[in-house]
């Protein structure tokens, strides 16, 4: 092997330990968003999975389910947002 191809072999084995490691580090992040004046709380993993959701009593009202399923859905989609930004930086 010409020591070119050498090098470039290297530098390529070099990168994919680099993106590896930023792989894992992604996935270790995590981002959090409330809907609903902090009604519902949401935290999301780098790996787009749902580490926590916390909702408060007073925004359980059986008589508006749809609300309730709103607040859920725009916590989790802002954090997902949010995490997912924190890769494009």
């Amino acid at each position: 092997m010409s020591k070119g191809l050498a090098g470039i072999m290297k530098q390529a084995q070099m990168m994919q330990q680099k993106m590896a490691k930023l792989q894992e580090e992604a996935a270790n992040r995590t981002a959090e968003a409330t809907a609903g004046g902090g009604a519902v709380t949401a935290v999301v993993s780098g790996k787009n999975q749902i580490i926590s959701l916390v909702i408060k009593p007073e925004a359980v009202d059986p008589e508006d389910v749809e609300m309730l399923q709103d607040l859920v859905m725009a916590a989790v989609n802002e954090a997902l947002k949010k995490v997912q930004s924190q890769f494009a930086e």
